[in-house]
């Protein structure tokens, strides 16, 4: 390129950059929009070319107009993001994305992040240039985290109601956390944080990316367990399904043996929380129905642990599970719990012959015959006595001491 051609490009960013001092919102927005249009997917070179090596001071007052106005809602953040997001994935050179650090740029979008005038879609935005930085560079993980960006990031997941934003968040917490040992543990308790107060959509990625997460952590926190049971309260079998991936993951951990326990437990539910109430108040008759939900689930998550290995059927067995299957076989108000139950109980029965006559004595003869036929269909049969005899059975199997009050 001769000089006078070199003169007439830096002439005409120089007009630009003037053009965009002097100003309005519609007019940078326009200048934006041609922006991102003309200069998406190009290098750094291409773009330093196109700027006669100057494109750094334009990057430079994007970010300032962004600090400058997204408190107000009056600018289309969204755009200024996405502008923002043509020079931080430049390939070639990671230039910018340091001068974009250097700036606050990192504190700016996790402010925006936790503002509630910003849309679902503005902050999706801002999620992908996170993105952006965090592959970038270990370093550069480590500054996102150390300035609350798994704090920010994971309430943006359980808070968001879009879903392009909801999974650009939950990919995002897995960046974080991979080939980050010093922040995992941070990332595994933030994500237990939210199981319990999040909408089934949210906690469906929630669940799924503590799963991704917690395989490369070591160990597992104890204060895993009770959220994770609680989840076996939900209707979403979206919801169920990722608890009880979980459930099984965890079962191989160190938590496995007091995970087992507590899903043992939930087969038989106190007496109070069984009881169907004396209104028909809708608070009470969701918590009554929710506990035999859990029930079920409890029943299931026994099913697929016991089928996973010889050695978790036996413990199982060790904590008197046969009994407590009768048990929530006798749950007349809920079908799936009776079945889910029974599938369970069947597996016992099918593996280990000698518990058969057990079974057969705490059931009765009539109903243990249409059990061994259908186990799934045995459901119907269970009247109001034979729920009694149930629940009343005396069949143990346990080498210690019994989960719960019978």
């Amino acid at each position: 390129m001769s000089s006078q051609e070199e003169q007439q490009g830096i002439g005409r960013v120089m007009d630009f950059l003037e053009e965009w001092d002097h100003g309005d919102k519609t007019t940078r927005n326009r200048m934006l929009n041609t922006f991102v249009a003309q200069n998406e997917g190009k290098t750094y070179y291409e773009l330093e070319t196109a700027f006669a090596l100057g494109a750094s001071l334009f990057l430079a007052r994007i970010t300032t107009w962004i600090r400058l106005t997204y408190m107000f809602g009056k600018t289309n953040v969204g755009l200024q993001l996405k502008a923002v997001g043509v020079f931080l994935s430049a390939s070639n050179y990671h230039q910018y994305i340091l001068e974009f650090l250097e700036d606050g740029g990192v504190l700016t979008i996790l402010d925006i992040l936790g503002q509630i005038h910003i849309t679902a879609e503005d902050k999706h935005q801002g999620l992908l240039l996170l993105q952006t930085i965090s592959t970038t560079s270990p370093k550069y993980k480590e500054i996102i985290c150390e300035s609350q960006g798994v704090k920010v990031v994971a309430e943006c997941l359980a808070e968001s109601d879009w879903d392009d934003t909801q999974e650009a968040a939950q990919v995002l917490l897995e960046t974080l956390a991979h080939g980050n040992p010093r922040f995992q543990p941070q990332v595994c308790r933030r994500l237990v944080g939210l199981m319990a107060a999040s909408c089934p959509p949210a906690l469906q990625r929630i669940i799924r990316t503590l799963r991704t997460v917690q395989a490369e952590v070591k160990t597992v926190h104890p204060s895993i367990l009770q959220p994770l049971l609680q989840l076996l309260h939900s209707l979403s079998y979206e919801v169920e399904g990722e608890a009880l991936g979980l459930i099984l993951d965890l079962s191989r951990s160190e938590l496995g043996p007091e995970l087992l326990r507590g899903l043992v437990a939930l087969l038989r539910p106190s007496a109070g929380a069984r009881q169907r109430p004396g209104t028909e108040d809708p608070e009470e008759m969701t918590a009554y129905f929710s506990v035999l939900v859990q029930q079920a689930a409890a029943a299931k998550a026994i099913r697929l642990l016991a089928q996973s290995g010889e050695d978790t059927s036996q413990e199982l067995l060790d904590l008197d599970v046969v009994h407590y299957l009768l048990c929530a076989m006798a749950t007349r108000e809920h079908k799936d719990a009776q079945i889910q139950a029974s599938l369970a109980l069947m597996h016992f029965v099918q593996t280990y012959p000698d518990i058969s006559e057990h079974v057969r004595g705490g059931m009765g003869i009539e109903l243990f015959e249409n059990f061994m036929q259908s186990p799934d269909r045995v459901h119907p049969n269970i009247d109001e006595i034979q729920a009694e005899k149930l629940l009343s059975n005396q069949v143990h199997q346990t080498k210690e001491s019994e989960v719960g009050e019978c």
